[in-house]
């Protein structure tokens, strides 16, 4: 049995992982069925990872513009790095691999020995929640890491850093197309791929570029990959809109507190305080605040509304264009099969490698053609 590894870089949502929020292709009697490796809270695993570096640096420190009292609020209000990371690991597709198929199970048994190995094989990156869904179309995993560098020489001893824990685990980088996150990923398939194998299951490498291909093998293989390039970016899509019907039950329960009335009443003044006082300390900060929270919360539907039209737009063709390559694709398998059918019958009559000759030979005569 052959199957593909999709292993994409997710935007991490946590509530979405930890089922908080409940997704409309979720199905709600599968969700015991999860897998909950790690689900712990991200402050707490900074406090884990940076307390001890902190202090230390902190106490090197003579201005005190250059202490840092959260580490986290630090990293989440930079611009530098990013708080965490997360990866979304998948074999197969719904086709070959769905979760109420013959092979869901199997697929759930290789991801799960995946997991199990992930930490200890990543020592720089620290794992705070990992996921393995059984309640969607097809089992993947979430996992959501800190990557951190030790004995750093500026800032903390230890501190965040993504390029840096991927270099101190072997992974140096070179060119825009191989980043140490590229090299890492393509690492973390050749596992994945050995665990595969130990379950009977061979990694259909769509990536690799195989020589000596029949032109009906090369044309199938071309459509495979895209296909398997559309469904990733589906993917993506749909973890986006899953991440704005999030924002959008946020914005309802703001929409509920708004509505409760108790949140309106207007402090009285305190005592022998003169009303341009009142108005100076009081009135105009309980206006501007609430002018912000009612502009924030528009921006922020507006945006909304936006993404989800045009990720709809998107996901529609998308699928449009997956159904007709798979179309090409099936009498591309019925042609080749056809083809290689007509070849072994010559191949009785006249002989394998005689055969063979032939055909390149009036390959070399085609191409002189077309060549004039």
């Amino acid at each position: 049995m052959r199957a593909s590894i999709s292993i994409i870089v997710g935007k991490g949502s946590i509530a979405h992982n930890s089922r908080t929020f409940v997704a409309s292709n979720v199905d709600k009697d599968r969700i015991k069925l999860n897998h909950v490796y790690i689900h712990s809270n991200i402050q707490d695993a900074y406090h884990h990872l940076f307390d001890d570096a902190l202090i230390k640096y902190n106490d090197k420190q003579t201005r005190s513009d250059r202490i840092i009292n959260d580490y986290y609020e630090k990293i989440r209000t930079g611009k530098q790095e990013k708080t965490f990371h997360e990866i979304i690991v998948q074999v197969g597709n719904k086709d070959t691999m769905n979760v109420l198929g013959p092979n869901g199970a199997l697929a759930e048994k290789i991801l799960d020995d995946y997991m199990k190995s992930f930490i200890e094989r990543n020592p720089n990156l620290h794992v705070f929640s990992a996921h393995l869904h059984m309640d969607e179309e097809t089992p993947h995993l979430h996992i959501d890491f800190i990557p951190f560098t030790t004995n750093s020489k500026r800032g903390l001893e230890t501190r965040v850093s993504l390029k840096k824990a991927l270099d101190q685990q072997g992974f140096k980088g070179g060119s825009k197309s191989q980043t140490e996150m590229q090299q890492w990923i393509n690492s973390e398939k050749e596992k994945l791929s050995t665990i595969m194998l130990e379950h009977g299951v061979e990694w259909e490498n769509l990536e690799t570029k195989e020589q000596h291909l029949s032109v009906l093998d090369f044309k199938k293989k071309k459509r495979s990959e895209e296909v398997i390039a559309l469904e990733n970016k589906v993917n993506e899509l749909q973890y986006k809109i899953e991440d704005i019907k999030y924002d959008e039950q946020i914005i309802d329960k703001v929409q509920n507190i708004i509505e409760d009335n108790t949140i309106w009443n207007i402090p009285d003044p305190k005592n022998f305080m003169s009303a341009k006082s009142y108005k100076n300390e009081i009135i105009i900060p309980f206006v501007k605040k609430i002018k912000e929270s009612l502009q924030f919360f528009i921006r922020k539907y507006i945006d909304i509304s936006k993404q989800l039209r045009e990720i709809k737009n998107t996901i529609l063709p998308l699928k449009m264009e997956i159904s007709e390559l798979e179309r090409i694709n099936d009498k591309l398998y019925d042609e080749n099969r056809d083809y290689r059918q007509k070849f072994n019958k010559l191949a009785k009559i006249f002989g394998k490698s005689q055969l063979n000759d032939l055909l390149n030979t009036n390959r070399i005569q085609d191409n002189k053609r077309k060549e004039r």
